[in-house]
């Protein structure tokens, strides 16, 4: 009789778990955005400025003013090809990254030409603390951003690639910059620009939900840029992570967010595809 009832419990919890599987567990994607600008200093941020040793703040050109980060020139005589960066001091690899930006004021003096309203969102960019005293740009896949000049078509969230490369159709691109499929933004309205960089694979840059422009493979290769140390710029060598910094190269602009979702433990887990089909669905890619 006893063994017969420890029978009939075993079918039981046999059925039990048949009618009720496991559960996987749900990934839960709404904490996932960390902001690395907390609106009121620039705590966790190093400034590299062209001509200046690292963390000199020349002129005041990064501050903190009414909860924005701002870049501005008052104090500049001269520009002088002083382009500056400032960067979070933590690299990553599989990242989702938003900025909302907006583009203000008139151009320091003696800014280039082309600099006018323009500025840029470094990824995968050098450590810092490797760049030279008198180097420009850090080795680094640029997200351009481009303010509207009021009269020509200026497309923003463009690609430009000081010290790398991409692959554009299965063809090393190795042109300086490409223009996204952006419309041109105006005035000085607020644009929010993302940047999907899945490690060395792909990178996506998307406004406003659609996606602009996708390249692969970023790595190392080509010029513009000027009195870097040689030893650090491999050419061919795939860039699988880096820094990001923003840019200071003449024209004032400020940002309001600077905001990231980093999806390398997910990569890790395998359940990256998962994750991005639910930042598609919740932020509308």
């Amino acid at each position: 009789m006893k063994n017969y009832s420890l029978f009939i419990f075993a079918i039981f919890l046999s059925i039990i778990s048949c009618s009720n599987p496991v559960q996987t567990e749900e990934i839960d994607i709404t904490d996932g955005w960390r902001s690395l600008f907390n609106g009121q200093d620039m705590e966790n941020w190093r400034i590299k400025i062209a001509k200046h040793e690292l963390d000199e703040n020349f002129e005041n050109t990064f501050r903190v003013e009414d909860g924005l980060m701002k870049v501005r020139y008052d104090g500049y005589e001269d520009f002088d090809r002083q382009y500056g960066h400032i960067f979070y001091d933590e690299p990553f690899s599989y990242y989702l990254y938003r900025v909302e930006y907006r583009f203000v004021g008139e151009q320091a003096p003696a800014g280039e030409g082309w600099a006018l309203r323009n500025s840029g969102v470094m990824l995968h960019g050098q450590n810092p603390e490797t760049m030279t005293k008198d180097q420009d740009f850090p080795i680094s896949i640029e997200g351009q951003l481009l303010g509207g000049d009021g009269e020509n078509n200026r497309p923003t969230s463009n690609l430009c690639t000081p010290g790398t490369n991409v692959v554009i159709d299965e063809e090393l691109f190795t042109s300086h910059c490409l223009n996204s499929s952006s419309k041109t933004y105006h005035g000085e309205q607020w644009v929010v620009a993302d940047f999907l960089v899945l490690g060395d694979s792909i990178i996506h840059h998307i406004l406003e939900g659609d996606t602009v422009l996708t390249y692969h493979k970023p790595q190392m290769g080509g010029g513009n840029v000027s009195n870097h140390n040689p030893d650090v710029k491999v050419d061919g060598q795939l860039i699988s992570e880096g820094y990001i910094s923003l840019q200071s190269e003449s024209h004032p602009i400020d940002f309001k967010r600077v905001e990231i979702f980093d999806l390398s433990s997910y990569k890790e887990q395998g359940k990256l595809e998962e994750v991005l089909k639910k930042l598609r669905e919740a932020e509308g890619y």
